[in-house]
């Protein structure tokens, strides 16, 4: 089994062809592979069937699909760059509940691509995002475990987010109430966590927590989620927003009726080929 590994502003996952794949990823399976100490290791695993219209599924580590990754995304381009699969022209891949258009904009002096992602559009329902309630959830007040409580706000990009705005970051206060809101009962299937604090005229700084993986470097559609709910809260104006996490800058345009943009660098790391044994005992699992 060939498997390609990619990284985005400190997001890593690996890059399996559908056809290279000898069994279906089950959770033991995709925890195995992800191990970092035992395994390949990763933030997760993008499945691509290059034969049918690019289409992709993302698995993390703890089994589930994600409906969508805008790092994921950007290091699969780089994937079928490197293969001459596309050069610098628009791309459609298919998801798991919408599709998105990508271009390689630009290969980079330090040879990572520059990559430009149509996330679409981005909505604040509550059943968009498989919230307890109706209408949009703009500021909500919600209680936590412990005591505790949180302002959110929810924005959907094809898959969940609950973005968090605060005064400042702290770690204690984001370790202990993050993973609350990620598991919390409103939430029929999870949610990603943004903690967030805006910089004017037009920037943010965001720390991630997201579904099925924990406390993560970066997230392409966290920091879409992030810039949108900015702007729906009027922090910021629309339009290009630097959005800055622990792994990197990405830049977020927000356009009318709130299209979203997503521009940054994503690069693979390499290819390898797994021993037949250890392909053996995973499918064991």
């Amino acid at each position: 089994m060939l498997i390609h590994k990619g990284v985005a502003l400190g997001n890593d996952y690996l890059v399996i062809d559908a056809a290279d794949l000898p069994w279906p990823l089950t959770p033991e399976r995709c925890g195995a592979i992800c191990d970092r100490h035992t395994g390949v290791g990763s933030d997760g695993i993008l499945v691509i069937d290059p034969g049918r219209q690019f289409s992709l599924r993302i698995y993390n580590p703890d089994g589930g699909e994600a409906e969508k990754s805008g790092n994921g995304l950007r290091i699969l381009a780089a994937w079928l760059y490197d293969r001459g699969l596309v050069r610098n022209d628009w791309f459609t891949v298919r998801l798991l509940r919408d599709s998105v258009r990508m271009r390689v904009e630009a290969e980079r002096p330090d040879g990572s691509l520059d990559i430009r992602v149509e996330m679409g559009r981005a909505s604040f329902a509550a059943a968009d995002v498989g919230f307890a309630g109706t209408g949009e959830i703009i500021g909500r007040t919600v209680a936590l475990e412990g005591g505790m409580e949180a302002g959110i706000t929810t924005v959907s990009m094809a898959n969940p987010h609950c973005v968090v705005f605060v005064d400042r970051l702290d770690s204690d206060d984001f370790r202990a109430r993050a993973p609350r809101l990620c598991t919390h009962e409103a939430f029929a299937n999870g949610t990603n966590v943004q903690f967030v604090t805006t910089y004017e005229p037009a920037a943010l700084e965001i720390w991630i927590w997201e579904r099925g993986v924990g406390e993560t470097l970066a997230s392409g559609s966290s920091a879409c989620a992030a810039a949108a709910a900015a702007v729906r809260r009027g922090f910021l104006p629309a339009g290009r927003i630097e959005v800055r996490m622990r792994g990197g800058i990405a830049d977020v345009e927000v356009g009318d009726a709130y299209a979203i943009r997503l521009r940054g660098p994503a690069r693979s790391v390499f290819s390898a080929r797994v021993p037949q044994s250890l392909v053996d005992a995973w499918g064991r699992l």
